[in-house]
C-alpha cells in the first residue's frame, strides 16, 4: 500500500510542477507581451492568479507532509510521553472537527460561485476555488487517519521528547 502511495504522491508532485511551470511560462509571455511587444495579455495576469491558487492549495493537500510545516513546539517538546500523546490527538481532532465543520458552508459559497465568471477568460469561479474544497477534505481525511495512529499507536520517539512523528 505504501507503494501505492508513494506513486500517487510522485504524481501529484509531477502535476504541482507541471502548474509552476505553466504559471512560469504564463509569466514570461506577461512580461513579452508588456515590455517587448508594448501590448500586454489581459488574460495572463489572470491565468497567474488562478495557478497560484490552485497550486497553493493542491500542494498543500497532495504533497506537504506534516512535518514540512513550522510549529511552535516548546511545550510539546519539554512534556513526557503521555501529555504528548494527548496534545498530538488533540490537535489532530481540533483540525479534523475545524475543517470538518466549515466544509458544507465553503461548498455552499464554492457552489453559488457557479454564476459568476473570472473578467478575462470567462471562467466559472467555483471551477477556480473547488480546490479548496478538495483541500479541506484532503486535510480532513489526513488529520482523521493521524489521529487514529496516534490512538492506536502513540507518537513516534515517545521516549525522546525531540519527535512529534506518528509511529509507522
Amino acid at each position: 500500500m505504501t507503494g501505492l502511495f508513494k506513486g500517487l504522491r510522485k504524481g501529484a508532485e509531477a502535476v504541482g510542477a507541471l502548474m509552476m511551470l505553466a504559471l512560469f511560462a504564463t509569466f514570461l509571455l506577461q512580461i513579452l507581451s508588456r515590455y517587448v511587444m508594448d501590448q500586454a495579455f489581459g488574460w495572463t495576469l489572470e491565468l497567474c492568479l488562478i495557478l497560484w491558487v490552485w497550486i497553493v492549495f493542491f500542494g498543500c493537500a497532495f504533497f506537504v507532509r506534516n512535518e514540512d510545516h513550522i510549529t511552535f513546539d516548546l511545550l510539546y517538546r519539554s512534556a513526557s510521553r503521555g501529555p504528548r500523546r494527548a496534545m498530538a490527538a488533540i490537535s489532530a481532532l481540533a483540525i479534523v472537527a475545524g475543517l470538518a465543520w466549515s466544509l458544507l458552508p465553503t461548498w455552499d459559497w464554492i457552489d453559488f460561485l457557479r454564476i459568476k465568471r473570472s473578467p478575462t477568460l470567462r471562467v466559472p469561479m467555483r471551477d477556480v476555488y473547488v480546490i479548496y474544497a478538495v483541500f479541506l477534505v484532503a486535510v480532513i481525511a489526513a488529520y482523521a487517519w493521524r489521529l487514529f495512529r496516534i490512538l492506536k499507536e502513540g507518537v513516534a520517539g515517545d521516549d525522546a521528547p525531540e519527535h512529534d512523528e506518528v509511529r509507522s
